[in-house]
C-alpha cells in the first residue's frame, strides 16, 4: 500500500487561491526571494527520498525573523499549508511540499550568531550547517555531538526536525540531549521561546523531532563538548554477523559505552573499501567500528576491556588506528557507505528502523532471507550500539515496478522492526515514507493522543499537512491490507 497522498482516504488539501497568495508575498519578500515557475521551483521538489516528489505552490526563501513572521501570519490568514525546508537531505520525504502550499525554504537563515564558550554553548540559525557549528568551535576546543553522515550538507534546523543522530550518538545522545534552547514561530506567526531550564512545561523534548509539524524553528542554541584529550578507534574483523552482534552486546553489558560502535555487512563494507580505501578487511563477514573517547587512564582501561572482549566473542582481528589520520580514514568508510553504493546499483533504499541490541543478529539473518528470496541485494551498515539499523535496498529505479517492490520490502523490514520490539525510526523521522506503519505501531486511541498534541499547536492543520500521522481510514485499510496477507 503505497505512501503517496491518496485522497480517497487521507485528508483533503485546502483550496488556496495562487493569486491572492503571490501577490501578498510580494508585499512581504524580495522578488529573488520567490519562487513561482516549475523550472525554479523543481530542485525543491523532494527531499532526498526522491520517490516522493511535489511541487509547490510557491516557493518562499527568507532570511530573516521577520520575514518568517510574517509569511507564517499571510499564510495562517489566507488558510494556505506550509512545509519548512532546511537542506533537503531528510530520507523520508518530510519536507516533500505541498501542491496547494508555500514550500518556505531556511537555507538563508545560515548565521552563527554566537559561540559562548565559556558556557560551551553556540547560538545559531537553522540554516546552519551541523558540520559548520563543530567547524566554528574548534578553535575553543570544542565541538558539536551529533554527527549524522550528511554533517556536511545538513542543517541543524532539519536536524532538530527529525531529531538526527549519527555514529557518536551512543554516548553523547540524539539532538534532542544537545539542544538547550529554541526559538519558533508559530502557525499564527507569533514568536514562542522554548527551553529545557524553567519550571512550567517542557516542550523541548516535544518539538525536537516534531518535524515541522508543529512550529517553525528559527533558532537554535547548541550545547558543545569539550574536545577528549585521548580518541582511539578500533576497526574489528568477524567470520560472522553473529558474531560481531554479540561482540556489541557484551561491550555494552561490560559497562563500556562507546563514544560510536558501528557495524558493516560484508556487502557494505567491500562497496565502502573499493570507495574510500580505507583498509577495511574485504574477506571478513563484518566489521566494528569501536571508538573510546575520554581521559588517557579511562580509555586505556576501556581499551583493553574491549580489545579481551571482541577477541573473546570471536573477533578474527582487532585492528587499532595508529595516528589521527587513520581514525579520520576508518571514519571516512564508515561516513561513505552510503555513496558507495553507487558502485554496486543505480538506487538504493535506505530504510531506518531501530531495535533491541539482542535482536540484531535475528533481525539481520531475516532481512538477508528475505534478500535472496526476492533477490533484492541488502547492504547493511548501522549504529550498533542502539541498534538503529540502516539496511540499503539496492534496486534500479527504471525498471518497471521495481520501485514499488523495494518499497514493499522497506516496509517489512518496519514490521519486523516492530514485531522485535523496537521502533519504525531511530533518526530519520516518519514522513510520508512510515505513515502506514504509523498504523501498525500505534493504535487508535495513540494516535488520536497524537493528533490532539497538532491541534494544541495547529488547531486548523496547516503545518506539514498529510506527514506523520495517518488519519483512521488509511489505518482501516492497512491494517485490512496487512490482515489479508
Amino acid at each position: 500500500m503505497s505512501g503517496v497522498h491518496d485522497p480517497e482516504i487521507d485528508d483533503l488539501l485546502p483550496q488556496v487561491d495562487a493569486n491572492r497568495l503571490v501577490a501578498s508575498l510580494r508585499q512581504l519578500l524580495p522578488p529573488e526571494s520567490i519562487l513561482t515557475s516549475d523550472e525554479q521551483q523543481r530542485p525543491f521538489e523532494c527531499d532526498g527520498l526522491s520517490s516522493y516528489q511535489q511541487l509547490p505552490l510557491v516557493t518562499v526563501l527568507p532570511d530573516t525573523v521577520e520575514q518568517v513572521c510574517a509569511i507564517m501570519k499571510l499564510c495562517f490568514a489566507q488558510g494556505v499549508p506550509v512545509v519548512t525546508r532546511g537542506a533537503g537531505t531528510g530520507l523520508s520525504g518530510g519536507a516533500m511540499p505541498c501542491a496547494s502550499g508555500v514550500l518556505l525554504v531556511l537555507s538563508k537563515m545560515n548565521r552563527i550568531l554566537e559561540i559562548d564558550a565559556n558556557n560551551r554553548r553556540a547560538r545559531v540559525e537553522p540554516g546552519v550547517r551541523n558540520l559548520a557549528i563543530s567547524e566554528a568551535a574548534a578553535q575553543y576546543g570544542l565541538y558539536y555531538a551529533p554527527d549524522p553522515s550528511s554533517q556536511i550538507a545538513c542543517s541543524i534546523g532539519g536536524n532538530v526536525a527529525e531529531n538526527a543522530g549519527g555514529v557518536h550518538c551512543l554516548k553523547y545522545g540524539l539532538t534532542v540531549h544537545n539542544i538547550e534552547h529554541l526559538t519558533l514561530v508559530t502557525v499564527a506567526g507569533e514568536l514562542l521561546e522554548v527551553d529545557g531550564h524553567g519550571e512550567s512545561l517542557d516542550l523541548l523534548p516535544l518539538l525536537v523531532g516534531s518535524e515541522g509539524m508543529l512550529a517553525v524553528v528559527i533558532e537554535i542554541t547548541v550545547e558543545l563538548k569539550v574536545s577528549a584529550p585521548v580518541v582511539e578507534i578500533l576497526l574489528c574483523a568477524f567470520d560472522s554477523v553473529q558474531g560481531a552482534s554479540d561482540a556489541v552486546a557484551a561491550i555494552i553489558a561490560a559497562g563500556i559505552i562507546p563514544a560510536g560502535l558501528e557495524m558493516m555487512d560484508k556487502l557494505a563494507l567491500t562497496a565502502a573499501e573499493d570507495f574510500v580505501h580505507a583498509g577495511y578487511p574485504t574477506d571478513a563477514e563484518a566489521i566494528l567500528l569501536l571508538e573510546l573517547d575520554g581521559c588517557a587512564s579511562e580509555v586505556d582501561a576501556d581499551l583493553q576491556l574491549a580489545q579481551s572482549i571482541l577477541r573473546d566473542s570471536g573477533a578474527s582481528s582487532v585492528r587499532r588506528a595508529v595516528d589521527q589520520a587513520q581514525r579520520e580514514l576508518f571514519w571516512k568508510g564508515r561516513k561513505n557507505a552510503f555513496p558507495a553504493m553507487g558502485r554496486l546499483a543505480p538506487d538504493y533504499y535506505c530504510m531506518d528502523g531501530t531495535i533491541p541490541r539482542k535482536a540484531i543478529a535475528e533481525v539481520l539473518g531475516w532481512i538477508n532471507e528475505l534478500s535472496r528470496q526476492r533477490d533484492m541485494p541488502v547492504a547493511n551498515v548501522f549504529h550498533a550500539g542502539d541498534g538503529n539499523l540502516h539496511p540499503l535496498i539496492l534496486y534500479d529505479a527504471n525498471i518497471p515496478g521495481a520501485t514499488a517492490a523495494v518499497e514493499e520490502f522497506g516496509a517489512l523490514i518496519l514490521e519486523k522492526c516492530i514485531a522485535v520490539g523496537g521502533t519504525i525510526t531511530g533518526e530519520h523521522g516518519v514522513g510520508r515514507e512510515k505513515i502506514n506503519q504509523m498504523a501498525s505501531q500505534f493504535n487508535d486511541a495513540e494516535l488520536e493522543q497524537f493528533r490532539r498534541v497538532k491541534a494544541a499547536f495547529d488547531e486548523v492543520g496547516l503545518l506539514n499537512p498529510g506527514k506523520n500521522i495517518p488519519t483512521l481510514k488509511r489505518c482501516q485499510e492497512y491494517r485490512a491490507i496487512r490482515s489479508d496477507s
